[in-house]
């Protein structure tokens, strides 16, 4: 057992059918990435295996970033693309009080929708948030995990959603967040870079991550 996650950075091949087909459908991306982790799970494998993972797309590329305890890329489908694998733990060796990183995380900011009184029994619809809302809800999560945010700058990102029409009904709204911050609690980071944050963590969303922040 691995005492840190691992993270691997796939290239995706633009060639690639099955690239084609994730890329177009966050659950056939999730049962994809899902081959790298061990069988045997249990009732919540991804849950289980700590897995995480954020696609970052350009206008010439596409790379697929996967997270778990344990990860072999060689389970992909040949050829899907080319796959570099590091520890984690000298990250978080690296992480101490004070220290000023540069982050990046894709979330899924949402509410629950409060309900008359007449209907306290019920539990009101999950909805997404933008601008302003979104913003507080991630400096609230931020603060939580340890970070005081200096800058946080969203990207509006496609909804993750099923292409087949025949799926049960899902889209989950993403945001991208980049920006610097000092660590207030390298514990409670530490925690939130393993564990996700936020909903959406099956369609690419929840994966912190950090890096050292240059001097001006």
């Amino acid at each position: 057992m691995n005492e840190h996650p691992v993270i691997a950075r796939i290239r995706l091949n633009p060639h690639h059918r099955a690239v084609h087909r994730d890329l177009r459908d966050a659950t056939q991306m999730h049962r994809t990435v899902m081959r790298m982790v061990p069988d045997g799970l249990g009732d919540s494998p991804r849950h289980q295996a700590g897995l995480l993972y954020r696609l970052e797309e350009t206008d010439t590329s596409s790379t697929l970033l996967v997270q778990a305890a344990h990860l072999d890329p060689a389970l992909l489908p040949p050829g899907y693309g080319h796959a570099e694998v590091k520890s984690l733990a000298p990250m978080f060796a690296a992480l101490c009080k004070g220290l000023t990183v540069r982050y990046r995380i894709v979330l899924n900011p949402v509410k629950r929708e409060r309900l008359p009184l007449n209907q306290r029994e019920k539990r009101g619809k999950i909805l997404p948030l933008s601008g302003a809302d979104a913003d507080q809800w991630w400096f609230r999560r931020a603060t939580d995990a340890g970070l005081h945010l200096h800058v946080l700058t969203p990207t509006q990102l496609a909804p993750a959603r099923p292409r087949d029409q025949r799926a049960a009904p899902m889209r989950h709204s993403l945001l991208r967040y980049d920006g610097t911050a000092t660590v207030t609690d390298a514990e409670s980071l530490t925690q939130a870079v393993m564990n996700g944050i936020g909903r959406g963590k099956p369609y690419g969303a929840g994966l912190l991550s950090l890096a050292p922040a240059t001097a001006p």
